[in-house]
């Protein structure tokens, strides 16, 4: 058994079966997957997989028991070469997180800007995901952390991290009815107009949808998309009034649209790094932190996310103050 073998064996899993898919993932060849594969099954004395002719149907209760030790074993690998390249003062190699479009696009640049300045010879992998996929892709091992926002609860899947807390705004076009407000619009008067706002906003555990049900009304959502980009987009065309985080707003590419508060009453949200427990970071993976949340000291992020201390946070700030330091 090697190493190799349970990597694919994790990526056939993660692929939905599809070895073709598994091979592109892991940069390997469709039959040297498929050996492997044989080989893997032939040491064990058991079918991983149910097959239907040459396709893999299903995983095999064996298998499911299998694929949970091979994850832990191939992490437990990664944790023992990344302990390794920090012992030995190592500055190169690839950070892989996952977070949703909004942090990808409106949050991080700036700061792997940053890190790609200290340490040129580090790459980075962003996986770009719907907010209910992120914590199961970290939780696949999938990426060395997550960056996830949360009203409220703390995440599960690790060491929480809160780097800053965040709010949504109610965006129109200038001309729209809303615009003249001059200050904060009330659930009564966004529900009396379609909304334009994120895939979660149709999930039963949305916030904003649980804010209007709680003062007994029922907005009609026109549309909703991951992309902040397309949300605006689409208030542009007038298909409505948009909701969406405060960081996805700039008033210079944004100086068409008016930009209102929101209604007191809908919560205030938290953005985490979350980082699996057992999970071994380079160096490199905590200056990240440091670029996205200046409050972090890193000393104590190292310690915490070895097991030797107790986390005690300070208090997020609000985006609206750190953001001068995150994008200069």
């Amino acid at each position: 058994m090697t190493l190799t073998q349970l990597r694919y064996l994790i990526a056939i899993a993660d692929a939905g079966l599809n070895i073709t898919q598994a091979a592109e993932r892991v940069h390997a060849t469709q039959p040297g997957i498929s050996k492997q594969l044989k080989a893997l099954e032939d040491e064990l004395g058991f079918l991983l997989f149910q097959r239907k002719g040459r396709s893999l149907e299903a995983i095999t209760e064996a298998g499911a028991v299998v694929l949970v030790h091979a994850r832990r074993a191939v992490a437990e690998a990664a944790n023992i070469r990344a302990f390794a390249a920090n012992q030995r003062g190592e500055l190169a190699g690839t950070l892989h997180m996952a977070t949703t479009h909004t942090q990808a696009r409106f949050v991080l640049p700036a700061a792997i800007a940053a890190l790609n300045r200290e340490y040129p010879q580090v790459g980075v992998q962003l996986q770009s995901l719907a907010d209910n996929d992120v914590l199961p892709h970290l939780a696949k091992g999938s990426a060395d952390f997550a960056i996830v926002s949360t009203v409220g609860s703390v995440p599960a899947g690790g060491h929480a991290i809160p780097l800053y807390r965040w709010r949504r705004v109610v965006v129109v076009p200038k001309g729209h009815p809303l615009a003249g407000l001059g200050r904060a619009p009330t659930l009564a008067e966004l529900a009396a107009h379609p909304l334009v706002s994120y895939h979660s906003t149709n999930q039963p555990e949305s916030s904003l949808r649980r804010a209007f049900t709680e003062a007994g009304l029922q907005p009609t959502v026109a549309m909703t998309a991951h992309d902040a980009d397309l949300i605006k987009t689409y208030v542009r065309a007038g298909l409505g009034v948009g909701i969406l985080a405060e960081m996805a707003v700039s008033a210079i590419a944004d100086a068409d649209l008016a930009v209102l508060p929101p209604p007191p009453v809908l919560p205030v949200c938290t953005a985490w790094a979350v980082v699996p427990k057992e999970r071994v970071l380079r160096r490199y993976a905590f200056d990240l932190f440091r670029h996205l949340a200046p409050q972090l000291d890193r000393h104590d992020l190292q310690r915490v996310i070895a097991g030797h201390q107790d986390a005690t946070w300070p208090t997020a700030p609000a985006w609206a103050d750190l953001s001068q330091a995150i994008t200069s």
